[in-house]
């Protein structure tokens, strides 16, 4: 799709960066965003990690272009087809190699989930083996959820889309935040092989009931006991709730960098010291509820606190009603914004569609040509509950013959 002749939809600040580049990609919209940390005496402009994704979405499409004025405050991107891991379009043997560069703050679901997104509207499959010293795979305190989450509570619930057949997230090497929230040095390895002309409507208004709760508990660089104390303090909060509950310990030791610091011997460091848990409870219906904590970087969190925190954390996400998380709905009311020309019906917990970040989303989809949504009571009168209408916009996966 050609957008040379298109306006650009205007944006202002970094808020919301990856979700608007997402949707423009995905809309083949060109957009402009102004007013980019202007304020900022030290770092203005684009932040390493939103610099990383404008090059991830380079490599994974053909034709794009991106303008960034001289103080990195003022971005105009124009997008172009998704080709995926195509060959020539920069993957090398299927695989494209991308690296995170050691300014990072963000934990690596913050370019998964976009990546996601984009997948199954790409003309080849998509391959992508992230690496590099800013690769954090844990949760971080920016609010990202860590790499076990989105592969235990997004990534199935594409196959309520009809989007299932290999899809894999491999994560090859654990890291947590390192000093100042930077670094990690994991590696982390996804695999999304199943592409669409559009998705199915999707149609989810029962939420069920909890069922079984599972979860990863991981270390990196520290002893394993830090995982037994953390499921323990889990358990002892989750078991009243339902006894099918399983945490399964990953320990793992702490990945070497290369430093340039003469300070280290061997010119190597220990990077992405640190542990944590993830927790996705399941419901009677296949409804997914997740909760995330990790260490953080400056210490001093003892790991029964941790695990607490997450179990709490989960119930919390399980009271806010709806069969959507709160995690989860950006991903689920974006692809039910991409299927087919007709209504999709999901059931949200009023606390989920009211928070600012799903606000801001249903603006931006407006605003980009997609529809807006509808609202309504539920069927069993739930005082949290809300029933969300989305009629689909049809535009599917233009790289792809219609069979």
């Amino acid at each position: 799709m050609s957008t040379s002749s298109q306006t650009q939809v205007l944006f202002t600040t970094q808020k919301a960066f990856a979700s608007r580049l997402t949707l423009a990609t995905l809309t083949g919209r060109p957009i402009r965003i102004e007013n980019i940390r202007p304020s900022s005496i030290v770092n203005p402009g684009l932040a390493p990690h939103e610099v990383t994704l404008l090059r991830l979405l380079e490599a994974v499409t053909n034709g794009s272009t991106i303008t960034i004025s001289i103080t990195g405050t003022t971005l105009v991107y124009r997008p172009g087809l998704i080709t995926g891991s195509a060959h020539g379009s920069g993957a090398s043997g299927g695989v494209i190699r991308h690296e995170v560069s050691a300014g990072c703050t963000r934990g690596i679901s913050y370019f998964l989930i976009p990546l996601c997104l984009l997948a199954p509207f790409s003309k080849a499959p998509i391959n992508v083996s992230f690496t590099g010293p800013g690769v954090i795979t844990s949760a971080t305190s920016a609010g990202d959820i860590s790499a076990d989450s989105v592969r235990t509570a997004i990534l199935p619930l594409y196959s309520r889309f009809g989007i299932s057949n290999n899809i894999e997230l491999r994560i090859l090497r654990r890291s947590n935040s390192g000093p100042r929230g930077q670094g990690g040095a994991g590696e982390v390895q996804l695999v999304f092989g199943h592409q669409v002309r559009l998705p199915k409507t999707l149609h989810l208004l029962n939420p069920g009931r909890i069922k079984r709760i599972r979860g990863v508990a991981y270390c990196t660089g520290v002893p394993a006991s830090n995982n037994a104390r953390m499921i323990e303090a889990a358990r002892g909060i989750l078991n009243p709730m339902t006894a099918d509950t399983y945490v399964f310990s990953d320990v793992s030791s702490a990945p070497y960098f290369q430093s340039k610091d003469k300070a280290h011997s061997g010119g190597k460091v220990k990077m992405g010291i640190g542990f944590g848990l993830s927790l996705v409870a399941e419901s009677s219906t296949g409804c997914l509820y997740s909760a995330d904590v990790a260490s953080p970087s400056s210490g001093g969190v003892p790991p029964e606190d941790l695990g607490q925190q997450c179990a709490h954390q989960l119930l919390e996400s399980v009271a806010a009603g709806g069969a959507v998380s709160l995690v989860a709905a950006p991903t689920v009311l974006t692809l039910m914004s991409m299927s087919s020309e007709d209504v999709g019906r999901v059931q949200l917990g009023k606390d989920v569609i009211s928070a600012e970040h799903i606000i801001d989303l249903g603006r931006d989809m407006e605003a980009l040509g997609l529809s807006s949504w509808g609202f309504r009571e539920t069927a069993t009168a739930q005082d949290n509950e809300i029933v969300v209408s989305v009629v689909g916009k049809g535009v599917g996966n233009v790289g792809r013959k219609i069979t």
